[in-house]
């Protein structure tokens, strides 16, 4: 596949908002994973931790290489009866491969777009989300902490079936396991809702979702550029999306207090557990930046070249 595409090859390159997406790094980081040396610079900033030297971006069976980075600037979940804002950015990075194997999802409007392999960062985090804070129902928040519940997001699994071409269309950009961990003085350290074995498991789209009613992303603004240094990487910039979901369900807590003996306590006070159609997010005000590439040493060499520039 040559760089820059034509009008038809664009549809099946370009990608939705994703993360987070699925998702993300606003700013230059100090260093830069991906070259050992300075960070990437325009149009690739952000993309330092890109794991362009793990085995897996390296396997001659790989067709396509490419990394991932984005920010969610706001949003809300919807978990039973507690709405959780999102107030800080929530971040996405990785890096993804499309092999040999050709694995492609069919819309249905008679197109289709590739599915990715995701790759995470070997030195730093795929998911980074604020933690933030949960008033409980009927209390006066005067000791946080004690009279409030903190919440943090974390990874519950692998992210799945990365598809960033589903713009705009009724699929998801990708499936992003997660659980929440809940924070108060008397929870003890290992309070979750949800767990690895039973995640909160998110599809996101900037479509419509599959449940009744169901909701509506927004692909928002998208742009591309070749490299600026004769590379045959592919720049991808998105802004302004929203992505959502609602076809998930909230397991009950777990691990909270001793024994387990606030669960129910929490689960009344949330509304656990939630059957799927009642639960929601939504990531707003979502910019990704996202570059494609057919050869891993051509993608390492246009990451590098930026940062010369």
């Amino acid at each position: 596949m040559r760089f820059p595409p034509t009008a038809p090859q664009r549809r099946r390159l370009l990608p939705a908002a994703a993360l987070a997406s699925a998702a993300l790094l606003a700013g230059v980081t100090p260093a830069s994973a991906a070259t050992g040396t300075a960070a990437p610079g325009a149009p690739y900033t952000g993309m330092g931790n890109c794991p362009l030297s793990a085995p897996a971006m390296h396997d001659p069976a790989n067709l396509q290489v490419g990394c991932l980075v984005s920010v969610t600037n706001a949003g809300k979940f919807t978990l039973g009866s507690t709405v959780v804002p999102f107030n800080s950015p929530i971040t996405l990075q990785f890096g993804f491969y499309w092999d040999k194997s050709a694995p492609e999802v069919a819309f249905p409007d008679g197109s289709t777009a590739n599915q990715y392999t995701v790759v995470p960062p070997t030195s730093a985090p795929l998911l980074s989300a604020p933690m933030v804070q949960i008033n409980i129902p009927g209390i006066q928040n005067f000791l946080p902490g004690i009279t409030s519940v903190f919440a943090q997001v974390e990874l519950a699994g692998p992210v799945t079936k990365f598809t960033p071409l589903a713009t705009g269309e009724p699929y998801p950009v990708f499936q992003l396991p997660i659980k929440l961990h809940l924070y108060n003085a008397l929870f003890g350290a290992h309070c979750y809702v949800g767990s690895d074995a039973a995640p909160l498991l998110l599809k996101p789209t900037t479509g419509a979702t599959g449940a009744t009613p169901p909701m509506t992303g927004d692909p928002g603004t998208l742009d591309y550029a070749p490299d600026p240094n004769g590379h045959g990487a592919l720049a991808i910039s998105e802004t302004g999306a929203s992505l959502v979901d609602n076809t998930f369900a909230v397991p009950g807590a777990n691990g909270c207090g001793l024994l387990g003996s606030l669960n129910q306590i929490i689960n009344w006070t949330m509304g656990l557990p939630a059957a799927a159609g009642k639960d929601s997010v939504s990531f707003q005000q979502t910019n990704a930046s996202f570059v494609l590439d057919t050869d891993i040493a051509d993608l390492t060499a246009a990451l590098s070249d930026s940062a010369a520039h």
